[in-house]
């Protein structure tokens, strides 16, 4: 992790990282895109597609779980092929390797805390429905940033499969208002006590109703 200490702020990145693992899996020309992941595709274990060398896919994604410390927008992508650990095939291997394609075009990308006296704490929450094929569970997302920067997300499967929009977003925005409360409580021991209440954003209106 390389942290750039400047008069205006302080940026984290793992930019020296992030070039070592293009080396590695011989990706250093490859093509760039602009997002990590199609969403339109639908990741399954059973998808008829040959399989590929599982040592080398394991490899791949630990190397990409190390670069979520501060990438948080491959969260998801990696959380969702991370669950392939011991099925992958080639179809795995080519959505892995989406990844590090966008990471090849976003290498100066990282987060940047700006000075500032304004260290309010704020929070987003998001979810699909049904992503995850084989059996029908959604991904819950949330983030939370203090100040300028993002320093706290996750990207994880929900334990239950949920009947509706509204019930899948309710839950995020439940484990999204769990981790307030968790972060609150702990700027408060650090010495920054939130004396105004912690907005987290939904983009859910059934969701709002019911909350």
């Amino acid at each position: 992790m390389e942290i750039h200490q400047r008069d205006h702020g302080v940026f984290v990145c793992q930019r020296k990282y992030l070039k070592q693992i293009l080396k590695r899996f011989g990706m250093e020309e490859c093509r760039s895109v602009s997002t990590p992941m199609n969403l339109k595709e639908k990741l399954q274990k059973g998808d008829g597609a040959e399989a590929t060398d599982a040592t080398a896919y394991r490899s791949l994604i630990g190397c990409l779980v190390y670069l979520t410390a501060t990438r948080p927008a491959i969260m998801f992508a990696v959380s969702a092929l991370s669950r392939f650990m011991n099925c992958a095939s080639e179809l795995h291997l080519v959505a892995a390797k989406r990844v590090v394609r966008y990471l090849k075009c976003t290498t100066t990308f990282g987060i940047k805390f700006t000075k500032g006296n304004q260290f309010k704490l704020g929070g987003f929450s998001d979810s699909d429905w049904a992503g995850y094929v084989d059996d029908m569970r959604s991904t819950s997302r949330y983030c939370f940033t203090l100040g300028s920067g993002c320093f706290s997300w996750s990207s994880k499967k929900q334990d239950v499969v949920a009947q509706s929009t509204a019930e899948v977003e309710f839950m995020v925005a439940t484990a999204a208002s769990n981790q307030a409360i968790w972060l609150r409580k702990l700027l408060m021991d650090l010495g920054f006590q939130q004396e105004e209440l912690t907005q987290i954003s939904v983009d859910n209106q059934d969701t709002l109703a019911i909350s």
